[in-house]
């Protein structure tokens, strides 16, 4: 009789009482070796591994017991695997479908020992089906009972836990004031006020020896949060609403509506600055084959170059583009202003871009109602990278800063998300989802950016990554091995 390897995998959603000398994990395991003893007639035998998770939720894969289990299970290691109950391995019918395709390519069996059922036949896998379907349940009554009760206690003005405010420490899961840290916060503000500048406020704390609580120098982003942080006021915001907090207000009402309104002038500074570069062709560029093009830039050594591209291109489409799919703002607006210098320039229709000239149409007046076209002439050049332009063969196309950027805030998300997991910071990806106000489901695609190989997120910050490279592309059945994963997103 051939001898069946059988791995056991244990998991409890939370960390308490995991310290003691006999925990949950211990029963669970302990239950599945005596299960697997009663086949030893069958060929079963333990093997020595243990795979346990312990303070991780079954509404992720992303679990390091179970990625070593999973390892093992490609490397065909292991022929069964047991588990107390079914929704100690997940409890996400999806995630499921993903692991029995697994097991079934490599021939593993699955067994829970308190639920009698076989997933090598229909019935069994009905009944695994079943049984997840309740697990799935659950689990979302369970994310619905947490949501109200965390709602109804930020209603009464009650924190609700997770990292504690710069100016107060927890005592009994009460907020208490911590006179020093109130002293930096007041500091702040009061800094804020004065000069108006987030980077002043950062340079003066440097400059004081000021530090956070861990240790490190304060930065511009932790700042400008801490000022609009109505916490501060003795209050909390709970979906638009402000609320009367049950804890000590650290600013006065006069100093945080003074930096508010510092704050509000600011942004309108930057609007206006943002408003004197406005992309003046935006909504009226088209290249010849008929693709609005839309304004777009980079940046590189602090210089912010505009430019217009095909939304052909920006859809991965480069053989529906027209002859020219990138272009200078600042080359063509020039162009296109001096065409029409006796005009307004928001009088123009539409301008078409075409391999040596542009077709510039006004729109129609009382005393020329059908305006013709004029036709100016723009010789453009493919010369590679140049000041305000990027030219670049289709094939060599490299990822845009605007989606370099979405990918790389995705990625701190997810390695910041699993540390959180990991160190018990968060109990769940729903306790996730409800902090960063966005759905469970997600959370869990983007967790695997995680893992990604630090090649693959250094050719994302350098641009070198493929121009249609995704979060999707990332995230979908990404392989845990990194070389794998070069090979299949920047080579593949």
């Amino acid at each position: 009789m051939k001898p069946q390897r059988c791995a056991i995998y244990t998991r409890k959603s939370t960390e308490h009482n995991l310290d003691l000398a006999f925990n949950s994990l211990h029963a669970q395991r302990e239950a599945c070796e005596a299960y697997v003893k009663s086949q030893a007639h069958e060929g079963w035998r333990l093997l020595p591994e243990c795979y346990d998770d312990g303070g991780l939720s079954g509404a992720s894969l992303v679990r390091p017991a179970l990625q070593q289990l999973l390892d093992a299970v490609k490397q065909g290691g292991i022929d069964i695997i047991v588990v107390y109950k079914v929704d100690r391995l997940t409890r996400s019918l999806a995630d499921f479908a993903k692991l029995v395709e697994l097991f079934d390519e490599h021939g593993v069996s699955f067994v829970s020992v308190t639920q009698s059922f076989n997933t090598t036949s229909s019935m069994g896998r009905l009944t695994l089906n079943v049984l997840l379907s309740f697990a799935q349940f659950e689990r979302e009554v369970i994310g619905e009972r947490v949501r109200d009760k965390i709602s109804a206690s930020k209603q009464k003005g009650l924190w609700v836990g997770g990292p504690v405010p710069l100016g107060y420490r927890s005592e009994k899961k009460l907020l208490r004031v911590d006179e020093i840290e109130a002293a930096v916060v007041r500091r702040i503000f009061e800094l804020y006020r004065d000069r108006g500048s987030v980077r002043a406020v950062v340079e003066q704390l440097a400059a004081d020896g000021v530090k956070t609580r861990k240790g490190y120098r304060f930065g511009p982003g932790p700042i400008a949060a801490m000022l609009k942080n109505r916490f501060y006021l003795g209050e909390i915001v709970w979906k638009g609403q402000v609320h009367k907090g049950q804890h000590a207000a650290l600013v006065e009402h006069e100093l945080f509506e003074a930096v508010q309104s510092r704050i509000k002038g600011a942004a309108v500074n930057r609007r206006r600055i943002a408003g004197s570069r406005v992309a003046t062709l935006a909504g009226v560029l088209f290249d010849d084959a008929g693709n609005r093009m839309s304004p777009s830039h980079s940046c590189k050594a602090g210089v912010r170059y505009r430019y217009y591209v095909s939304r052909a291109l920006l859809q991965h489409d480069r053989a529906g583009a027209g002859s020219i799919s990138r272009v200078s703002a600042p080359e063509i607006e020039a162009v296109v202003r001096e065409a029409v210098a006796d005009q307004d320039v928001a009088s123009i229709e539409r301008v078409t871009l075409h391999h040596d000239r542009l077709a510039i149409l006004m729109r129609p007046t009382d005393t020329t109602p059908e305006p013709e076209p004029l036709s100016v002439p723009f010789v453009w050049q493919s010369q590679g990278r140049r000041k305000g332009v990027l030219h670049e063969p289709a094939q060599q196309q490299r990822l845009d800063y605007n989606a370099a950027e979405v990918l790389l805030i995705a990625i701190a998300k997810a390695r910041r998300w699993i540390s959180e997991l990991v160190e018990g910071k968060m109990i769940s990806t729903d306790a996730i989802a409800l902090r960063e106000n966005m759905g469970e489901r997600n959370v869990r695609k983007l967790l695997p950016l995680a893992c990604l190989s630090p090649n693959v997120i250094r050719a994302i910050a350098d641009g070198s990554a493929p121009a249609d490279l995704t979060i999707r592309q990332l995230t979908a059945a990404l392989p845990h091995a990194w070389a794998r994963q070069e090979q299949k997103l920047l080579i593949g």
